[in-house]
């Protein structure tokens, strides 16, 4: 009996059960043959196995040009797709696998079969057909290779637990004593949400522009000049804009401050040549890669240096548990926008400007996983006893910020039990340039729930809250979030106590708010600590000319105002209680706060 292809004896096995496969190309009856009911069925065509006896028919030279053809298509699909020559790289082994080994594993079997059957250029030869038969099994055994490495990456594969939980080291801090007091004046007021409602705003303001790009939607949060800012490049609008304004480049990026909500689009001398809207040779994605062929590249970040030069930030994965287990970064690649120059540093290495060597979400997932796998991955599956995880955030989203400090950006989330409660334990501090992690036990409310109940202070005004931004006041851990409307406009600012969520401050300015806030603490027994100097406050000193007393939200305030000055300040209770030994003519000095309407006194200095 001849040997027959798997397909063959698959559709002969179909065509036998009285199935009609004539539509997929089934094995031609003979004329005559009946089906199990005795009808007569009419011969079909066999594409699939026409195509196979014609390729095994296929002489010597035929066999070279379809080798050639066959490695000429490699590397394009190689160019194309530009996958790491890694063995650890999940792409490289989808790649091969596809264009490789699928392609030489087709070819073994088509010359074992020919060598088996024989064909009118190729005479039956059973020595050449087992040869081929076992070189067949070559790429099968090299992809099981791949399967193996894949099952010994896995956490339950013995000894993998303890290397997961080692990935990242996390320090246990105090929230007060490593977290600085806030300047107000430079806490970011908007997501980014907001960030890319006003990028498109201002773009739209220059036609020459919004005709030929637009906005990327990367919009990195950095540290720029030691603000908090987002930026994202332009991009070509389309593969016709591409064409004409590929030679200048794209000539500009756009920069929203998160605290001042001031945006601009920044023109560049030098375009941005180097961009991912790029479709051919300088695209970032493959360019970079194909300049560094065996390195394994994570999510490209862009940010501007010092002097507002635009560059890509490319961080370099390494798999440290089996083949494709513990994500890591060692390295960082930097590649200048606009000239395609790259430098190469270990992560230790990296200049102090670059925020973003690891992807956010790639330190949460290694959090996550020192949270599950402390104790050995039998707790984690089973007792679960000390499984933590970082909470799981809103609308699908992980739930994480952004935080300031020490000139780098810190990724910030709450962590909760692994039973997902409303509940936090603590948070976590990750930083995205050292992968330095610090947790705060600190229980209280997960950032959810804060964001319901600040909502819930101005459900009459259906404001929406962004996600909480970890602050501190006087020593408090506190959530302050921006109440936005249905437009996505800012139009009030709230501060929640984590530990005691009922506690929630709403104000029109963040100034007001944090005054608000700490009276709200003071009303409700909290001692604040002393508050280092920021310098943020200034200071008056005048005759009393008017003073009114009101209540706001429950809250005593005293309005003042000082003979020519037409300011009004706001000193609240109970923090400023000395206000009562005041009265019209009196002389006072004391700091304040700048803001926008009613100014907030911080302490009365003498009288």
């Amino acid at each position: 009996m001849s040997n027959r292809s798997s397909l063959d004896s698959l559709l002969d096995a179909l065509r036998r059960s009285g199935m009609d496969i004539s539509g997929l190309g089934g094995p031609p009856r003979d004329q005559g043959e009946s089906s199990p009911g005795g009808s007569t069925i009419p011969p079909t065509v066999n594409r699939a196995s026409q195509l196979s006896e014609k390729m095994a028919a296929w002489g010597k030279r035929a066999l070279i040009i379809a080798l050639i053809v066959l490695v000429l298509f490699i590397i394009g699909a190689y160019w194309w797709f530009h996958p790491p020559i890694n063995i650890h790289s999940t792409d490289t082994w989808f790649f091969v696998a596809v264009f490789v080994l699928f392609p030489i594993y087709l070819i073994f079997s088509v010359r074992s079969r020919a060598y088996t059957r024989g064909t009118a250029k190729v005479k039956i030869n059973p020595q050449k057909a087992k040869s081929f038969k076992l070189l067949s099994y070559l790429p099968v055994a090299l992809a099981l290779v791949g399967v193996i490495g894949g099952v010994a990456s896995l956490s339950f594969f013995p000894g993998n637990a303890e290397k997961y939980a080692t990935v990242l080291e996390t320090n246990d801090d105090v929230f007060a004593e490593d977290i600085k007091e806030v300047d107000y004046r430079q806490i970011p007021v908007i997501d980014r949400d907001s960030a890319i409602l006003l990028g498109n705003r201002t773009m739209g303001m220059i036609p020459e522009f919004v005709s030929q790009f637009e906005i990327s939607p990367l919009y990195s949060q950095i540290n720029y000049q030691g603000e908090p800012v987002r930026v994202s490049p332009l991009g070509y609008a389309d593969l016709f804009k591409w064409f004409t304004n590929r030679e200048a480049g794209i000539p500009a990026y756009v920069l929203v401050n998160m605290t001042t909500q001031d945006t601009k689009i920044v023109k560049l001398e030098e375009g941005i040549r180097y961009s991912q809207s790029e479709p051919l040779a300088r695209n970032i994605d493959r360019y970079v890669q194909l300049k560094y062929p065996f390195y394994m590249f994570d999510q490209f970040a862009f940010e501007i240096d010092d002097d507002g030069n635009p560059w890509w930030i490319c961080p370099v994965q390494d798999r440290t548990i089996g083949l494709f287990g513990g994500q890591t970064v060692q390295r960082v690649v930097l590649c200048n926008a606009s000239t395609g120059e790259c430098q190469d540093f270990a992560v230790a290495d990296c200049p102090q400007w670059v925020d973003r060597a690891y992807p956010a979400e790639l330190l949460i997932q290694q959090y996550n996983w020192s949270g599950a796998y402390q104790d050995g991955w039998i707790n984690s599956w089973l007792g679960q006893q000390g499984v933590v995880q970082t909470t799981p955030g809103t609308n699908g989203k992980l739930g994480y910020n952004y935080i300031a400090k020490d000139d780098d950006v810190w990724v910030y989330t709450g962590v909760t039990s692994a039973t997902a409660d409303n509940s936090i334990v603590g948070f976590v501090l990750v930083n995205q340039r050292t992968a330095e992690s610090h947790f705060y036990s600190v229980a209280g409310a997960t950032e959810e729930s804060a964001m319901q109940s600040a909502e819930g202070q101005v459900q009459h005004l259906r404001y929406s809250a962004t996600f909480p931004l970890l602050i501190n006041i006087g020593g408090q851990p506190t959530y302050f979030m921006a109440l936005k409307d249905a437009a996505g406009l800012v139009k009030q600012f709230a501060m929640l106590d984590i530990q005691r969520y009922q506690n929630v401050a709403v104000g029109d300015t963040v100034a007001a708010t944090q005054q608000t806030y700490k009276a709200l603490l003071a009303t409700n027994g909290v001692i604040l600590a002393e508050e280092e100097s920021l310098d943020t406050s200034l200071e008056v000193n005048g005759t009393i000319e008017r003073i009114v007393q009101g209540v706001v939200d429950g809250n005593s305030h005293f309005y003042v105002t000082l003979v020519g000055d037409n300011r009004i300040f706001d000193f609240a209770l109970p923090e400023s209680i000395d206000i009562i030994n005041y009265a019209v003519g009196d002389t006072i000095r004391f700091r304040y706060l700048e803001a926008e309407g009613v100014f907030p006194a911080e302490e009365i200095v003498s009288k």
